[in-house]
């Protein structure tokens, strides 16, 4: 038997549970992994209470989890390029990565560079494909002056380095205690909230060319007060706002989630070109605890759960 993370209704942190379950095996062109760390996400609790119902549907009981790291223990019928023993990154579409094992296609691993830590590797993919994506999709340039807003976030503090290392200059929005982490990756930090506009205009010392929101809550406003072009603001939350302003995207995980992607953000970890910050793990015990730390808001960056 194995350790997984099931939920058999909609509900709180109070209705996740830590069961036993039968080893997955893995079938044809699958790959079986013993989970090292494995990264949490917002979409997974809104999921769990229910919010995303008319999107993403759950069949009860169900998993939880889409990102993780760990090592090869077996593998399917027709696998040839992952091996038993491989350390590995990957990422589920099935709901199952907070467990102590999961299994899926061999062409969503990439190899787990060894200069970047399990906690970080487990952490990397949702965060790193939507950051991917929205960096990608408001097309910077060195020339541009970008605005991200949950600048410290999960996905916020992958996106804005993503951005700065296009060349481009990049205004965080986040609260007062991240703005020397802001600071010290060369992205100038601005305190939301009232005002936030004007606060923006001063910093940007002329027009902003790109806003990314991370947060939701009147960011695509806010990019269309400051003049920003509609297709070049990329939100990853607020749907209704885009769907209110003709052109804007809502480019997040789906359209990044690669292994040519993963594989490019690992390797940018281990150059040192980015920073996976990790605000807390927890062991798989205390997934109710770590879920909690999460709804707070206010982490820098992930929490992982260590199998």
């Amino acid at each position: 038997m194995s350790k997984a993370v099931r939920y058999d209704n909609y509900g709180g942190v109070d209705v996740l549970q830590v069961v036993d379950v039968e080893i997955p095996e893995p079938g044809e062109g699958q790959a079986r992994v013993s989970v090292r760390a494995a990264g949490i996400n917002p979409g997974e609790a809104k999921i769990r209470e229910g919010l995303l119902h008319d999107l993403f549907p759950a069949t009860f009981p169900t998993g939880q989890g889409t990102d993780f790291a760990g090592v090869v223990d077996a593998v399917g019928p027709g696998v040839e390029d992952v091996a038993v023993g491989d350390e590995v990154i990957g990422w589920s579409d099935e709901r199952s990565s907070h467990a102590e094992q999961v299994t899926v296609p061999a062409g969503q691993l990439v190899a787990r560079p060894a200069a970047v830590p399990w906690e970080v590797a487990g952490a990397l993919p949702v965060a790193g494909f939507t950051a991917w994506a929205a960096v990608r999709a408001v097309a910077l340039t060195p020339a541009d002056t970008v605005v991200v807003s949950g600048a410290a976030g999960g996905v916020g503090s992958l996106a804005v380095q993503l951005a700065k290392n296009t060349g481009a200059t990049v205004i965080g929005l986040a609260s007062e205690p991240n703005r020397a982490w802001l600071t010290e990756h060369g992205v100038v930090p601005v305190t939301y909230g009232e005002g936030v506009a004007d606060r923006v205009r001063a910093a940007a010392r002329g027009t902003v060319d790109a806003l990314i929101d991370t947060y939701g809550e009147g960011y695509v406003d806010l990019a269309i007060e400051l003049g920003v072009a509609p297709q070049r603001i990329d939100t990853i939350m607020d749907w209704p706002a885009a769907q209110r302003h003709a052109g804007v995207k809502t480019d997040a995980n789906a359209v990044g989630a690669s292994a040519p992607v993963l594989a490019e953000l690992a390797a940018d970890v281990a150059a040192g070109r980015l920073e996976v910050p990790i605000a807390n793990t927890y062991p798989l015990a205390e997934v109710r605890e770590a879920y909690g730390e999460l709804a707070s808001g206010h982490t820098r960056g992930k929490i992982v759960l260590l199998p």
